[in-house]
């Protein structure tokens, strides 16, 4: 084969026409612009079949395992406050003690100083039993949502083939997901300086080590989702599409973003990206998803607010937190340009290129996407 037909554009045509392509796939049958004749279709490959689940990850594809995984550390909680109630000689023996199961669906580390009126939180090891916890919550409803939910939808709309009625559960349970999530932080945002994407706000006061309660539990959260879906896709837990190296490569960029900025105090700009990353996400979903269900004149109206979506969020306000990263940066006051851990100040002049580089990287693979969209767009 010569290297004509191996090249970038080749690959990109066999990315584009590939009908498991996280992205273009589910145009093809029909795109939003355009419909081609259903002879015409590319031809379906066959399923690969997934890895067998070990029974100790049997809570990330079994709705009850995940269930009884869930209510464990609840019921234990609740034993917990009725001896303690019931048997008031323990507070005697062992005063201030807390339960010890709160941390695993309950915020920990609360800042003393801060008031009833105005709680704030601050960062801690009981968070990763947090994260665990919502890891496992996750799994839940992605399988309720899709198996209870989205496929007696795609049933009802014809969809019959196996490979389609899993995309139409992972895009529909993203649109959920998405949806929900980007009016969180939209919220979020508004009780912050940084509303609407004021982004000297970023550096200005450095450490911002005390959070909202809010803002914490919508962090924490989304580390946890991000971890779910990286199990997924790590594990084969589902059927792999052409794009599996990309999607890989962006989760782990996520998470190295979101873990890094919730060590390092930097949750503002934290709250900032994922806004620009799941609003449009959500219109993507529901465009494949009225698409998947044949809605002609809908899917054509939403590919259009899609890709508005996309260029304002992804590109227009991705570019301002890039220009923050690069030329605000200095606004951290002096004091904190230092890396001390036991402050809680950590922006010394190296840390501009960590918070950067994964920014930058997410946005070399959200232009990757863009051009693909354009193509169908065009088309």
């Amino acid at each position: 084969m010569s290297r004509k037909q191996n090249g970038p554009s080749s690959l990109l045509k066999n990315i584009e026409h590939d009908p498991s392509h996280h992205l273009t796939g589910p145009f093809l049958p029909q795109t939003p612009l355009g419909t081609p004749q259903r002879g015409n279709s590319p031809v379906v490959r066959r399923a690969t079949s997934r890895r067998t689940v070990s029974p100790y990850l049997a809570w990330l594809v079994k709705p009850a395992s995940s269930l009884q995984l869930l209510l464990l550390p609840v019921i234990l909680y609740v034993n917990w406050e009725l001896v303690a109630q019931f048997v008031p000689q323990i507070h005697t023996l062992i005063p201030n003690l807390p339960n010890p199961f709160a941390q695993f669906f309950l915020l920990s580390h609360p800042v003393a100083t801060s008031s009833a009126d105005d709680p704030r939180y601050q960062k801690g090891w009981s968070d990763l039993v947090f994260i665990a916890y919502y890891v496992v919550f996750w799994s839940l409803i992605r399988q309720v949502i899709t198996v209870r939910v989205l496929m007696p939808i795609a049933n009802y709309f014809g969809i019959r083939k196996e490979q389609k009625l899993n995309r139409f559960g992972e895009q529909g349970y993203a649109l959920v997901y998405f949806a929900f999530m980007g009016a969180w932080g939209l919220r979020i945002m508004t009780q912050l300086p940084t509303w609407w994407f004021r982004t000297e706000a970023f550096w200005i006061d450095y450490p911002h080590w005390d959070m909202k309660p809010e803002l914490k539990r919508y962090y924490l959260m989304q580390m946890a989702y991000w971890i779910q879906q990286l199990l997924i896709l790590v594990l084969r837990l589902e059927k792999p599409r052409s794009d599996h190296n990309e999607y890989v490569a962006h989760h782990i960029v996520t998470i190295w973003l979101v873990g890094w900025s919730y060590l390092v105090n930097l949750t503002l700009i934290g709250n900032a990206v994922y806004m620009s990353m799941d609003i449009p996400d959500a219109f993507l979903s529901l465009s494949k998803l009225l698409n998947y269900i044949r809605a002609e004149r809908a899917k054509v109206v939403s590919f259009a607010i899609m890709v508005v979506a996309w260029t304002y969020f992804r590109h227009i306000l991705n570019f301002y937190i890039l220009y923050s990263v690069w030329f605000e940066y200095d606004l951290i006051p002096e004091s904190s340009r230092v890396w001390i851990w036991a402050n809680g100040t950590y922006l010394n002049w190296w840390m501009r290129y960590q918070v950067f580089i994964p920014i930058l990287l997410l946005q070399f693979l959200n232009i990757f996407w863009y051009f693909l969209i354009m193509r169908i767009l065009y088309r």
